[in-house]
């Protein structure tokens, strides 16, 4: 009995440890899905993470974690973040807190925002930090939120869809066709306003909307390819007999070739990322596969119904040190690549699971699991024969520095003779670390963001991650005599705290801040205007108690509010039923509750608020 026990307990250990190896190498793996900056009109600039200095922001720029956004006067953005499209209006700044497969983190610091959630998982989570409040989208629909310049309000807009507002110790769900303002650090201080008309900013938002719902090429292609939109007006649609579903560019010279108009730059976690200088570029550069097809350049989309992983770059590098000193102008050493051709597998030079290797290639390309494992079992060695690899200008190469510093490629592209590519070896990635001009764009910027705008603490329910670059150089210095913005808080301690709230799932992070008072008992609506419902734990429901009700000072003479009924309480709250205020129909005269009636108030939600995961 003791040596079956033994060999029990031994094997639940192994079963154990294997597990643990399991979930360590999926943790590891990069997230699956990214934000593309891809629209820019006027001047915006970026400070990518752990830098403070701020560059001219690039079409086509992979967004990661750490990263900050800042759009001057009369300039404007959009952020595409696959299910969900950000707009960011003229003084309008933002910091990404967090980006991952099941949740989308970005800090307002101040401007305004038009959001438009086109999906949205059961288990996803996108939130908007201000300095007042976290918005959470909890519907497909249309928002719109502005911070003030000074970051003492936040303005809250739901069109369509529903969402959620937290705060220290109090929440609202606001439905359509609602607006809310909140001011200072207390949710409760809030303002039920009517919904304006849109603006010529929510209005240009549309238009881009409906021409992304007419896209043509959403016949082709996953849904979660980025950018696909952008297709087409650059290029046309055909079909192969060998590959099926082909998109031809005709905005491009005979002499083109896939990944050779743009430049490399350092993102984490994937490292070495292609960043295209077409409008188009974005789609072609991070999905599917590249054909040459009678002399004339086709790209192969992936499987329509499978989810589209995006990759830094798929292509494959080749480099040594007789490639290196043939087409460098010094002794630094230089650096091919060309485009995977269909069926070709992509190796990741970044550390990825078993699962995130295959993934990332059958979402790509119709390919056999059996030549993935193949691969994925031999990444220390790479003998195939690239079909890209031996067709004429496919190949581009550059010497070192160019490519290290973020250099425009075209500009010191290096031709390669055909019969020196059979002694060139093929590697995963360059084995070189970002230069010390490394940048988020191609040039310093000119207009910068106030000085204390991304300064401001903001009030988050979750703690987002860190993202401390592994092999990223020290931050850039400031020039002499030039204010280059503000500085980056540690990447340790980025100016975001958490409230005080029964509801947060982790354990927060205090800010190097003065505390804010213990959120009170909430107090009675203000006459005509809706109280804020109070979020309390799933796990913690108290006992009904009637309100505490504490008095006030009378409304000043003249200061109007907009008439709206009394809310109901958050999610998970017990609490008293109150008449609602006003004149308000009701079942019996004949007038249904409509969820979605934004002229009915904040609903009370009589079940018990789901935690976020």
């Amino acid at each position: 009995m003791q040596t079956q026990s033994f060999w029990v307990r031994a094997f639940a250990s192994i079963i154990g440890l294997a597990a643990l190896v399991f979930s360590a190498a999926a943790s590891a793996d990069p997230p699956s899905r990214v934000a593309r900056l891809g629209y820019l009109a006027g001047a915006v600039s970026l400070s990518v993470a752990g830098e403070d200095a701020w560059d001219q922001a690039t079409l086509n720029r992979p967004l990661s974690i750490g990263d900050r956004l800042w759009v001057e006067e009369g300039a404007r953005a959009e952020i595409q973040d696959g299910g969900t499209l950000i707009r960011m209006h003229a003084s309008t700044g933002i910091s990404v807190l967090n980006l991952d497969d099941g949740s989308t983190q970005l800090q307002l610091t101040q401007g305004s925002l038009n959001l438009r959630v086109r999906r949205l998982a059961p288990n996803q989570v996108f939130e908007v930090i201000t300095p007042q409040l976290t918005l959470t989208l909890r519907q497909r629909g249309d928002y719109r939120i502005a911070v003030d310049p000074q970051g003492n309000l936040t303005d809250v807009i739901v069109r369509s869809g529903q969402a959620e507002v937290s705060g220290p110790g109090a929440g609202y769900l606001i439905d359509a066709q609602q607006r809310y303002r909140f001011r200072g650090n207390d949710l409760r201080d809030n303002e039920f306003l009517a919904a304006p008309r849109p603006d010529e900013f929510d209005r240009w938002a549309s238009e881009r909307d409906r021409a992304l719902d007419r896209s043509v090429s959403a016949r082709y292609v996953s849904r979660d390819v980025i950018g696909y939109q952008d297709l087409d007006a650059n290029g046309v649609w055909g079909v192969d007999a060998t590959y099926g579903n082909v998109w031809y560019p005709n905005q491009v010279g005979p002499d083109w070739a896939p990944y050779r108009d743009g430049h490399w730059t350092w993102i984490e976690p994937w490292g070495w990322t292609w960043v295209d200088d077409a409008p188009w570029g974005f789609a072609v550069s991070h999905y599917g596969r590249w054909a040459n097809l009678g002399n004339r350049w086709a790209w192969v989309p992936g499987p329509m119904r499978a989810r589209a992983y995006y990759a830094p770059a798929l292509v494959a590098f080749v480099g040594g040190d007789n490639f290196g000193l043939a087409i460098s102008s010094g002794n630094g050493g230089g650096i091919g690549w060309f485009a995977l051709a269909p069926r070709e597998v992509y190796r990741p030079s970044y550390v990825t699971s078993r699962s995130y290797f295959e993934n990332v290639n059958r979402s790509n390309t119709v390919i056999s699991v059996s030549v993935i494992n193949n691969s994925y079992n031999t990444r220390d060695r790479d003998d195939h024969n690239y079909a890209n690899r031996h067709i004429p200008g496919a190949m581009v190469a550059v010497p070192k520095n160019t490519f290290i510093s973020s250099q425009h490629v075209p500009s010191a592209a290096v031709r390669v003779a055909p019969e020196s590519l059979s002694r060139v070896p093929v590697v995963a990635a360059p084995q070189f670390t970002p230069g010390e001009h490394r940048r988020g764009g191609t040039a310093p910027a000119v207009n910068l963001p106030p000085a204390r705008s991304f300064e401001r603490p903001g009030v988050t329910r979750i703690v987002p991650p860190v993202n401390v670059p592994a092999t990223a150089p020290e931050p850039r210095a400031r020039p002499q005599g030039r204010d280059n913005g503000p500085q980056r808080a540690p990447v340790n301690a980025a100016p975001v705290s958490s409230p005080q709230m029964p509801a947060t799932p982790q354990a927060p992070v205090q800010p190097q801040q003065q505390a804010r008072p213990q959120p009170q008992p909430p107090l009675q609506p203000r006459p005509r205007a809706p109280e804020p419902k109070v979020v309390v734990p799933q796990a913690a429901v108290p006992a009904p108690l009637a309100k505490p009700v504490e008095t006030r000072a009378p409304e000043p003479a003249g200061k109007a509010r907009a008439a709206a009924p009394a809310p109901t309480p958050a999610q998970g709250q017990v609490g008293p039923k109150e008449e609602p205020r006003g004149q308000r129909a009701t079942p019996a005269e004949g007038k249904p509750k409509d969820p979605e009636d934004g002229r009915d108030g904040p609903r009370r939600q009589e079940e018990r608020r789901k935690p976020f995961n």
